[in-house]
């Protein structure tokens, strides 16, 4: 009897062991691990300023939620490329950061085969505002910047590293050329309307319809007085400069991924020559018919406006 009791206390305890044993490995086989967007960015080392950025905004823990989220993520180097620091980023508000980052985020997981093809397809991003996405053989571009990394996994969605950071739109055409400081720029459009012969839909249309302008900078302006040997904007006759000024726009939206080389055509009549690497540094060139071949430098491209986008110029085009 005492042998049989001996017997049913040892195979008890095997049994624990055993269950204990199974359940061990099962905790060391299944770890409790996740790998969030926000476990993604704070992992790479490479998006610390996004990391600082997602900090600032206080948006670690949403993007740690449930999701599901697309983030078109810039790098240190997209940020450093777009003048942003780690400084920068910290000299801003969280209300401004936190508008920077919802405008990189959709409220879905959208991964690269899936992106419309576009051209610049419509998408509403996680803060309400629209961004415009291209898939075509070159890859594929949000707002003309490229995707240079796409689907990079997350639990909660998936992100897509981009070349630049995604600058929220200021306003309309007219409105950005203002924060932008073109003054030049400004006061050409409005001489242009306003003026005895000028057209005095200029300025409406340049904030209303949906266009593309090459905006020549306030240097650029200076450059075309002294080779005018004029001393003001004033000084232009009005039909030249609304000729001058109608030349600088195409119609609808055209994104430095929507530029080719070769003739460009302008909304009011006549074209343009667009290369895209024989300017200063390699970079993209537009050239008036009448610029007797001096080219004019695309300095900054995908200035998104409310109704349209903005390339700044460093030569103002004449037909």
């Amino acid at each position: 009897m005492e042998l049989k009791n001996l017997f049913r206390k040892t195979s008890l305890l095997s049994a624990v062991i055993v269950s204990l044993f199974i359940a061990g490995c099962d905790k060391d086989d299944d770890p409790a691990s996740s790998n969030t967007i926000t476990d993604v960015v704070v992992a790479n080392a490479d998006f610390s300023i996004l990391e600082a950025a997602v900090v600032k905004a206080g948006l670690q823990g949403t993007l740690s939620g449930t999701g599901p989220f697309t983030v078109f993520a810039p790098n240190n180097a997209a940020f450093t490329a777009s003048g942003i620091s780690e400084a920068t980023v910290n000299g801003l508000t969280a209300a401004q950061v936190q508008s920077l980052l919802l405008y990189h985020t959709l409220g879905a997981k959208v991964m690269a085969a899936d992106v419309p093809a576009g051209p610049n397809a419509k998408v509403t991003t996680a803060r309400g505002d629209s961004v415009f996405v291209t898939k075509n053989a070159s890859g594929v571009f949000i707002n003309g910047i490229k995707v240079a990394q796409a689907d990079i996994s997350a639990d909660n969605g998936v992100i897509h590293r981009v070349e630049r950071v995604l600058n929220p739109p200021a306003g309309n055409i007219v409105e950005t050329a203002v924060a932008a400081g073109l003054d030049s720029l400004v006061k050409a459009v409005t001489r242009a309307t306003t003026a005895t012969g000028g057209d005095p839909t200029l300025a409406a249309t340049l904030g209303s319809a949906r266009l593309t302008v090459f905006a020549p900078t306030n240097a650029a302006f200076t450059q075309l007085l002294a080779a005018l040997s004029l001393n003001k904007i004033d000084d232009i006759p009005v039909a030249t400069l609304l000729a001058v000024l109608r030349y600088h726009v195409v119609g609808g939206r055209a994104f430095s991924s929507d530029l080719a080389n070769g003739s460009l055509a302008m909304l009011a009549g006549g074209n343009t020559t667009i290369n895209l690497s024989n300017g200063t540094g390699g970079g993209p060139t537009i050239t008036g018919n009448g610029n007797s071949g001096n080219r004019s430098n695309i300095t900054a491209t995908n200035i998104v406006c409310r109704n349209g986008v903005v390339h700044l110029i460093d030569r103002v085009l004449i037909p």
